[in-house]
């Protein structure tokens, strides 16, 4: 008898029209060349939204996708990600939001590899699916609700079971920056949430008890204690300890494996747990590496007395944030439990790198719960801290008292922010997520606010972080590895949210390792620079910038999680710290009884990513890349002026560099080399030929 199981994917696709109530669904077959996740949702999309169509209207659609790796026991394989249309960048192009938490194992648990949702309802609406039943319910009863009550009264109303992704009044009233949240506070943002309210779909709620059929279950088991025993690392795979250890042959402060002796789950059941120093090797402690919360970088050891505990996403060993609790900030009104990561755990931190205000650490810490909770339960979306930067900006330089009407500006309790007032950020976000007011324009992007309060200036400014004109901030940009960082922040619509070059930059490694590792997978050891002493442009750092891309596209594809994949380098010394590359490749081989190879992935990686390039392409009504889209702001270049580019302790670039950067980058993707657009020939040779017809049609090939 013929094996008819599916083994990777769940096969099929959920198709939900709000318009007409209609419920189908659909073979994932046709898709499997773009992997899943990220790859078959922009090939929906790029099939079924033309051009020009308006993200907040019913022919946009938003897309859940999850990959063949997803729940399948392969360690970190809990993301998803989530496709439509730019609310908040230029020319309303196509995006991906990423997150983590339950959702994707949900779906693909209910027996779906996507959900595609069309139309809208002309009334709030819920959908609810428990495996193959899916039903569109009445969502009057929480529309207007936060996401935290949301959750508990969808999952009161439905199945504690179930993971609920939601949207509150932020994209309930169509703000640019809104998410989607699911299990409290793992985030989707790009404006999806808007997408979503204007579709009047209050939330998903997915309960799902199938199995996730995977072709050689003891080979899965296999290979995640080999990665947990040998070549994991702890948060953004940082393979060294923050402090010196008896074990660890180098340390370095900047990581974020920050276990120590003395550092403490404070509040955990029992009584206080230390971290300790947990070796590599040891299955069991791998999780007591990160307590990210009290990293310097994020929410600092004022935190460390309000830790209950880490948490991460579905199948995740190493938990990249801590839950806090603390009754300081009930007590300012706000929820007494708080927990996120990176940026939307440390906003007013972020905002005070402007204001630079003389804060006392417990005070930040307060703040900073406060303003997370507030804009996860509201479903406002920072833009990878751009609303912070944007926030504290205009309030340091008088644009609010310039711009804002006397009245709206005399009714926002001013006093309260510089008094550290935490209640200040409950008052302001809620006036902004009306977005009924001058003020909400804050949260339309600088795109938009920049011209209508006429401070253009500010996207030329270095402490904007805004690294393209098309109106999206860095993320890992130059700082990292020079052209390399910068190159892959112009590629996407938004911030690009690639980690496979920072988390080797940031791994701890002295530079001669990395530069070793470095020559055997991009070629030569001048793919690799030191920190802020960048050498000028070469074919290595090319391949640096590519694989950096490709890779990130392939994790949101399978889907794994791209802060802590690739394994580029590892702890363990008698491995003489290299990584194994192949490790996807051997999930992937694993689950789904595919044999591919690492190059496989990667070119299946590529051919995505130049599917993305065609459908931003298509948008734009231009192929001309390097002029329209490909458009880097001009204080990367201003920046340090008393300074010349590559020389030591800055990262500015120089001009005629960057446009070699552009050309050797584009001729690494196969696109044409002046213009950066993807090429008949490439579409023909990988099987994407009526992308090449769609793209003739548009007249654009």
């Amino acid at each position: 008898m013929a094996d008819e199981k599916s083994y990777g994917w769940a096969g099929k696709m959920l198709r939900v029209n709000l318009t007409t109530g209609s419920i189908t669904t659909e073979p994932t077959e046709p898709y499997k060349d773009y992997i899943g996740g990220m790859g078959l949702a922009n090939k929906i999309m790029f099939d079924e939204v033309p051009a020009g169509t308006d993200p907040l209207s019913p022919e946009n659609k938003i897309i859940f996708a999850v990959g063949p790796l997803t729940a399948s026991g392969v360690p970190l394989a809990g993301r998803t990600t989530i496709c439509s249309l730019s609310t908040f960048t230029k020319d309303h192009l196509i995006v991906d939001a990423h997150c983590g938490g339950m959702i994707g194992a949900r779906i693909k648990q209910a027996g779906y590899d996507a959900i595609i949702v069309e139309g809208a309802s002309d009334k709030p609406v819920y959908l609810n699916i428990v495996n193959d039943k899916v039903e569109i319910k009445d969502a009057g009863f929480v529309w207007g609700l936060g996401t935290r009550a949301t959750t508990e009264a969808l999952s009161r109303a439905e199945s504690t079971k179930a993971c609920v992704a939601a949207i509150g009044p932020a994209g309930e009233n169509l703000l640019p920056y809104s998410c989607i949240i699911n299990s409290r506070n793992h985030s989707a943002g790009a404006g999806t949430g808007a997408v979503m309210g204007s579709k009047k779909l209050k939330a998903l709620v997915v309960e799902g008890n199938r199995p996730v059929y995977v072709k050689d279950p003891q080979a899965v088991a296999d290979l995640s204690d080999y990665m947990l025993r040998e070549v994991i690392g702890s948060n953004n795979n940082h393979v060294v300890p923050s402090t010196q250890q008896e074990w660890a042959e180098y340390y370095d402060e900047g990581s974020r494996w920050n276990a120590q002796k003395g550092l403490n789950w404070e509040l955990a059941e029992g009584g206080p747990v230390e971290t300790g120093e947990p070796k590599p090797g040891e299955l069991n402690t791998v999780g007591y590496r990160c307590l990210l919360s009290v990293h310097k970088m994020m929410l600092g050891s004022a935190a460390e007395p309000y830790v209950i505990k880490t948490n991460g996403c579905h199948g995740c060993p190493i938990h990249c944030y801590a839950d806090l609790r603390m009754q300081s900030s009930a007590d300012a009104g706000s929820f007494e439990t708080s927990g996120n990561t990176c940026m939307a755990n440390a906003g007013f931190t972020f905002m005070n790198m402007i204001l630079k205000w003389n804060v006392d650490k417990d005070a930040e810490l307060l703040m900073n719960a406060v303003l997370t909770n507030t804009m996860d339960d509201l479903g406002f979306w920072c833009n990878y801290g751009q609303f912070y930067r944007d926030f504290a900006h205009c309030y340091k330089e008088g644009i609010f008292q310039r711009v804002l009407p006397a009245d709206e500006y005399g009714s926002i309790d001013w006093d309260k922010f510089t008094s550290l007032d935490p209640s200040f950020f409950i008052d302001v976000c809620n006036k902004i997520v009306r977005n009924d007011s001058e003020l909400s324009y804050i949260a339309h992007g600088p795109l938009v606010w920049c011209e209508r309060w006429n401070d253009q200036a500010w996207f030329d400014t270095t402490a904007s972080c805004l690294i393209n004109y098309r109106g999206w901030p860095v993320h890992h940009a130059h700082e990292c590895f020079g052209q390399v960082g910068a190159l892959y922040n112009m590629v996407f619509n938004r911030d690009p949210m690639v980690h496979s070059a920072v988390n080797f930059q940031g791994c701890g490694l002295p530079i001669d390792v990395k530069k070793a590792i470095g020559a055997e997978v991009w070629g030569g050891e001048d793919a690799v620079d030191p920190v802020k002493d960048y050498t000028p442009m070469n074919e290595h750092k090319a391949n640096f910038a590519w694989w950096s891309a490709v890779t990130d596209v392939l994790h949101d594809s399978l889907t794994v999680c791209n802060w802590v994949w690739p394994m580029t380098m590892s702890p363990t010394k008698a491995r003489d710290y290299r990584g194994d590359l192949d490790l996807e490749a051997k999930f992937f081989k694993a689950v789904t009884g595919e044999d591919v190879t690492t190059d496989d992935l990667y070119k299946a990686g590529e051919k995505i990513m130049t599917l993305q390039r065609c459908n931003t392409m298509r948008g734009m009504g231009t192929d001309d890349f390097r002029n329209v889209h490909d458009t880097i702001t001009s204080w990367p270049f201003n920046e340090d002026p008393d300074k010349q580019p590559f020389t030591k302790g800055t990262k500015k670039l120089e001009r005629n560099d960057w446009n070699s950067a552009l050309t050797m980058f584009y001729k690494r993707f196969s696109w044409d080399e002046q213009k950066g657009c993807p090429t008949a020939e490439y579409l023909d040779e990988n099987g994407m030929s009526d992308v090449k017809e769609a793209m003739q049609a548009a007249g654009l090939m």
